[in-house]
């Protein structure tokens, strides 16, 4: 019997392979490091110049070959109580540090390091948004130490001494006194100097409450201080809890009060990175706490957001429609679903996001689904890396040189429309390509790493990473998957389980409405992360086509018996 099947398999995987080594023909691996070096070019033309006109300021003006001082404004749209005496922070270089390690630049990234150990400090009188300073500073700050800390033969006098986490610690006890509240819910703004400031505003964002649990459970793993996961843990836990009862959320809410602001939600601004670390956190800590949370987020999403292809915003009370629109943020989703194994969905989704992208030349803040054309205001776009991230994701998970090509042409089109002589400048209007003088720091932390990862990712060769929100690598390490002692978070909410349950328990059969069937209701995931089954019931749903997944001979799920 095993002869047998091995004459039956082996010539169905010498198709299957010459399939596949036709499909990357397609794209040579001489134009992949072509394209690597065009990116890699990108990247030092967005480097040097932040060094050579803005450094140690945060941000660099690549028009006028200045800097701006934005830690401060970044989420202030008013620009209220900026600090009169705030030099910076270096933002775009701790940004860039795993950046260089990604390009191979261990000198650079020595030099870095080195010269925050001597000179960054957050002793300074600076109202901050809680969010922002988390992804960007904190979050930078730890993957840069744990990538030093364990390669210090990088470095030319094995001289590093921990010091970028005694600043990341530094900076996670001034984010505390944000937690202090009734309910547990941070404040959107810290005061790095004094704290809370009076009268300081009681709105946030579900990303603000609900996207710290990374970077903040990664401190304290590190340094055995429980207090930042604890805290991040806790506001979690209370955000989750004020869920309605279709799982959704909304989008805005009082930290005081714990009462919704906005109902109106959906997958982009405000909530985006909430789903996004609910799955990451599962992967990066192991507790099934959280894939239980993201579980019935994600299957709430599908169910209420999705229309086709596309996510428009509904109300989290109803679920009825609100917004019918594309927003850039919501390109993050795709690799979401990349990373959860709904790729055909992705694959779905990703295609609209990258014919947008080709009918202006970049992707455009806010698209009207109902009208196809712009937004009013909305047009700008400035250097967002997530249709790149879910292109690298793709890849990854399919190796289909398609995605090469759609890198190929986020790459042209960043050349052609943003780099100017000072750096890579934002588009203040897509419809005309008119410049802003602003280059994000995400651009040298994300969009470029995101290109260069997909066509050359020998820097993950061998190792587990999870991708913060703002595209800092922290290694997935056993250790920090082992069962917390029950001192160690208080909670009433919510406790660690011991015993997993199949997510195939779920009862999500496709709803009608008007007699049509909701392909946004299907999915489940398989059993295990890695697709491996034993039998058809460890097996989950196909959310394109809603059809049950079978497991192969070979041991995998997927649409076998609906392959042609």
């Amino acid at each position: 019997m095993g002869r047998f099947l091995l004459v039956v398999v082996l010539p169905l995987l010498l198709i299957l392979l010459a399939f596949a080594n036709s499909r990357a023909s397609a794209f040579p691996r001489a134009k992949k490091l072509q394209m690597r070096d065009k990116v890699r070019k990108m990247f030092y033309h967005a480097y040097d110049n932040y060094m050579a006109y803005a450094f140690p300021h945060d941000e660099l003006k690549p028009l006028t070959k200045n800097f701006t001082d934005s830690l401060s404004e970044l989420g202030n749209l008013n620009l209220e109580y900026l600090p009169q005496n705030y030099n910076g922070s270096a933002l775009s270089l701790i940004e860039s540090l795993s950046s260089l390690l990604v390009l191979g630049n261990f000198t650079e990234f020595e030099r870095g390091v080195m010269w925050l150990s001597e000179n960054l400090t957050f002793d300074v009188d600076a109202r901050v948004n809680l969010f922002e300073c988390n992804i960007r500073v904190l979050g930078g700050l730890i993957s840069a130490h744990i990538l030093a800390s364990e390669n210090k033969n990088w470095f030319s006098n094995s001289s590093y001494n921990d010091r970028l986490l005694h600043l990341a610690q530094d900076l996670g006890q001034r984010f505390l006194p944000a937690f202090e509240t009734p309910t547990g819910l941070p404040y959107a703004w810290i005061n790095l100097k004094h704290g809370v400031m009076e009268n300081e505003t009681t709105e946030t964002s579900t990303s603000g409450c609900g996207s710290l649990i990374l970077e903040m459970g990664a401190l304290s793993r590190l340094t055995g201080d429980s207090r930042f996961e604890g805290a991040a843990l806790r506001a979690l836990r209370k955000l989750w809890n004020m869920r309605s009862s279709l799982d959704l959320l909304g989008t805005t809410l009082n930290v005081l009060t714990g009462e919704w602001i906005e109902y109106s939600s959906g997958i982009g601004a405000g909530v985006d990175s909430f789903y996004e670390y609910l799955l990451k956190a599962h992967i990066l800590f192991g507790s099934d706490e959280y894939w239980d949370m993201f579980h019935s987020a994600y299957l709430a999403v599908q169910k209420y957001f999705r229309h086709g292809p596309w996510y428009h915003e509904a109300d989290m009370r109803s679920g009825k429609a609100t917004y019918w629109q594309l927003t850039s943020l919501q390109a993050f989703w795709p690799g979401l679903q990349t990373l959860v194994g709904d790729v055909a969905a992705a694959n779905l989704s990703h295609r609209e996001f990258f014919y947008v992208w080709k009918k202006y030349g970049v992707l455009p803040e806010r698209y009207l689904l109902e009208h196809a054309t712009l937004h009013p205001t909305e047009k700008y776009y400035p250097l967002r890396p997530e249709l790149a991230e879910s292109t690298y994701y793709l890849y990854q998970a399919t190796k289909d040189p398609w995605y090469l090509e759609v890198g190929e042409s986020i790459v042209t089109s960043l050349n052609s429309h943003t780099k100017v002589d000072g750096g890579f400048a934002s588009v203040r209007d897509v419809s005309t390509m008119q410049l802003e003088d602003h280059q994000h720091s995400f651009f040298l932390s994300e969009t470029c790493k995101y290109l260069y990862l997909l066509y050359d990712d020998s820097f993950l060769a061998g190792r587990n990473f999870v991708f913060t929100t703002e595209g800092h690598p922290l290694p997935v390490r056993s250790l920090w998957h082992e069962r917390l002692p029950e001192a160690y978070i208080t909670s009433n909410g919510t406790s660690f389980k011991t015993n997993r349950r199949s997510p195939l328990s779920s009862q999500v059969c496709p709803e009608t409405i008007r007699g049509a069937k909701v392909e946004s209701a299907c999915h489940v995931p398989d059993l295990r992360v890695n697709h491996r089954c034993t039998s058809d019931a460890e097996c989950g749903i196909d959310s394109s086509s809603c059809r049950k997944r079978t497991c192969s001979i070979a041991g995998y799920c997927g649409l076998w018996r609906f392959i042609h």
